[in-house]
């Protein structure tokens, strides 16, 4: 169906690295977003305060010009910060008497939203028509902790990728890390686990794509004496990132925090097995032993004993890499996903 008018689908550049940038790529790749006429407003970039200001202005602009022929806004946001530069846009919208849609992309529990913030995303959800979460229990948060209507909430997963050529790969003893180097992601903590068995897998590796700490992580992996085991790759894209997924034997994500995490949509779509924590999005679909290796946050102990048994377990780390396959081609691939986005668009559009 063709949307005669146009959709604005507010976000950060095209430019910035990070998960919401991914996915709104990814949708832009597609037959639905010429279907709905979709035009990128994008109101943020990583560069000089200055040059941040003048591009907010001239997103703001353009996004004002556009809406007399514009039949749905969709704005993506999620730390406090990208909150409140989406409000102006929010609030010009529904002065236009647009239908809103705001989709959350947040990276931890509704409880977890402060009461500084509060009051700032309570004024969001309920200002927005139609609420976007990345998990069934970011739906609860929001409906138990800020007392927002359930008729409003829609619970949409991030896509994977579509990855080609993924057969006849040659892997190599790899365990993989993909996403910045921060505390709330666990990092040290997969350093730490994985100095617990390294002796006994001399031929395995620990690489971290993505950039942040790595000094740290340097730091760390020689003080626990298996520098030679772990490689700091910084941040991959393109090429060198397909190389890596596809090399790699096993994925681990050790965070804390998660909305749901692309890194894991990534590795699904590369078949890798995953051990990772029940965060986020994460317990909507897992099944421990069954779809991947599961522990909890900052057991370094238990993370262990979970990559000790991925690496000498063959059948078994075939097993879960079926199973991630599946995640990419089923309820995570992007065809699935469109059409749930399709038909939260058609709830407040007339197609003709």
């Amino acid at each position: 169906m063709k949307n005669n008018k146009r959709v604005l689908v507010v976000a950060t550049s095209s430019k910035t690295r990070g998960g919401i940038t991914a996915v709104i790529n990814s949708y832009k790749n597609t037959k639905f977003w010429r279907d709905f006429n979709c035009v990128w407003i994008e109101t943020h970039i990583d560069k000089s305060s200055i040059l941040k200001i003048v591009f907010f202005v001239r997103s703001l602009t353009k996004f004002i010009l556009l809406l007399p022929q514009t039949s749905l806004v969709h704005i993506h946001l999620s730390a406090p910060m990208s909150a409140i530069r989406k409000l102006p846009f929010l609030f010009i919208a529904k002065m236009f008497k647009i239908p809103i849609i705001v989709h959350f992309h947040a990276f931890s529990a509704a409880s977890s939203i402060d009461k500084k913030h509060s009051k700032l995303y309570n004024i969001i959800f309920n200002t927005a028509d139609t609420i976007i979460v990345l998990s069934k229990s970011w739906m609860s948060g929001l409906i138990n902790d800020l007392g927002i209507d359930s008729k409003k909430i829609e619970v949409l997963y991030n896509p994977c990728p579509i990855i080609n050529n993924v057969n006849n790969i040659i892997k190599t003893d790899t365990i993989l890390y993909a996403g910045t180097l921060i505390g709330r992601k666990g990092y040290k903590d997969l350093i730490n686990s994985f100095a617990i068995i390294s002796k006994s897998y001399p031929t395995w590796k620990l690489v971290f794509a993505g950039n942040g700490e790595i000094e740290e992580g340097i730091k760390l992996s020689k003080k626990l004496n298996i520098e030679n085991q772990v490689i700091f790759s910084g941040w991959v894209s393109g090429v060198d990132k397909q190389k890596l997924f596809n090399e790699a034997k096993l994925f681990c994500l050790p965070s804390y925090a998660e909305g749901f995490p692309m890194a894991i949509l990534d590795a699904w779509a590369y078949g890798l097995p995953v051990i990772t924590t029940p965060v986020g999005g994460i317990p909507d679909v897992a099944k421990d032993g069954i779809n991947m290796l599961l522990f909890n946050p900052g057991d370094v102990d238990t993370l262990s004993k979970k990559l000790e048994i991925m690496i000498s377990n063959y059948e078994l780390r075939n097993k879960i890499s079926d199973a991630s396959l599946v995640f990419s081609l089923n309820e995570f691939s992007l065809n699935t996903i469109i059409k749930t986005l399709a038909s939260i668009y058609k709830k407040h559009i007339n197609c003709k």
